[in-house]
């Protein structure tokens, strides 16, 4: 495993980059584009932080980041990017907070856990490109929602006759953004089909009964088609399906539970997919009448979805 003379903490924002070296007490304050990397390399040479023994850490950001991603694999720069959360209880008390600050004690992270920490894999363009169209078409998909709803209450209180502008012009925007949603869906099959890899793993995903094509597409898109986790059960912990202990000494002896923090998201694809694998899987179905004799239902439900 290769070692790492220096950690820099990158606290990252819409337009600007705070850069840390805590163990050198060094900052820089950076624009998020070429001028500011421009500069960070500038810097990175006046105090001889030498990058190829250099690992940078940095929050997922959820976009923001990216086009510092694509600087650092552009000069062969090693980063990892952590969890926002997981930066943030390690911190132990503190007190206050602003970019500067954020950037070194995301550092004094680095330093501290470099023993455990990996460099991440270079970006996917086509895992990128993924996650975007799948998140422009839930906008999408919850905006026709909405409007549905709108034409409904509208007419349950005016009644069911009433045509004025408010619904007239609901259902031109249901009309026009379900276009656009069937527009998407080709953008998203002409890019699984253009992989060899993705159309792989897209075509297991979809043989397993209650597995949907919008389902398939996110587990790829969320596990960076099988990269991210390597381990079932680490998977299974990231979407919320693996309960844990709840017991303290002598005076705690709670019930074992799912976790809150999981990716709510992926957990509710997950919940509609194992209610439809125990309708059409003989298999789990039968699993599921056996489970429920002695085991709530809820429990049973989560048990199917931990197989999927």
């Amino acid at each position: 495993m290769k070692t790492y003379n220096l950690i820099l903490g990158v606290d990252v924002s819409k337009l600007t980059l705070d850069i840390s070296c805590a163990k050198r007490r060094l900052h820089i304050k950076i624009e998020n584009d070429s001028k500011g990397f421009s500069k960070f390399k500038t810097w990175c040479r006046t105090n001889e932080i030498p990058l190829s023994e250099t690992l940078v850490i940095m929050e997922h950001t959820g976009g923001y980041e990216y086009r510092f991603i694509q600087f650092c694999e552009s000069i062969s720069l090693h980063y990892c990017r952590i969890s926002g959360l997981e930066i943030k209880r390690s911190m132990g008390i503190t007190r206050g907070k602003n970019d500067k600050v954020d950037s070194y004690r995301i550092g004094l992270y680095g330093e501290e856990k470099i023993a455990r920490l990996k460099p991440s894999k270079p970006l996917d363009q086509n895992i990128l490109t993924l996650k975007q169209l799948l998140s422009f078409r839930k906008r999408l998909v919850r905006e026709n929602a909405g409007l549905s709803a709108t034409i409904k209450e509208r007419q349950h209180i005016y009644g069911k006759d009433l045509k004025d502008a408010v619904i007239r012009i609901a259902n031109l925007k249901i009309r026009a953004n379900t276009n656009h949603i069937s527009q998407i869906e080709k953008e998203i099959h002409y890019l699984i089909k253009s992989s060899d890899s993705l159309l792989k793993s897209y075509r297991i995903l979809t043989s397993v009964k209650g597995i949907g094509p919008i389902n398939a597409l996110m587990t790829i898109a969320y596990t960076e088609n099988f990269v991210s986790f390597t381990d079932p059960r680490k998977y299974a912990v990231y979407v919320g399906v693996v309960p844990f202990d709840n017991t303290s000494g002598t005076s705690i002896r709670g019930k074992k539970m799912v976790s809150y923090i999981a990716n709510k998201e992926l957990k509710q694809e997950l919940n509609q997919a194992a209610k439809s694998a125990v309708t059409h899987d003989p298999e789990l179905r039968a699993y599921a009448q056996r489970k429920i004799e002695s085991k709530h239902y809820k429990i049973v439900l989560n048990n199917v979805k931990f197989k999927l």
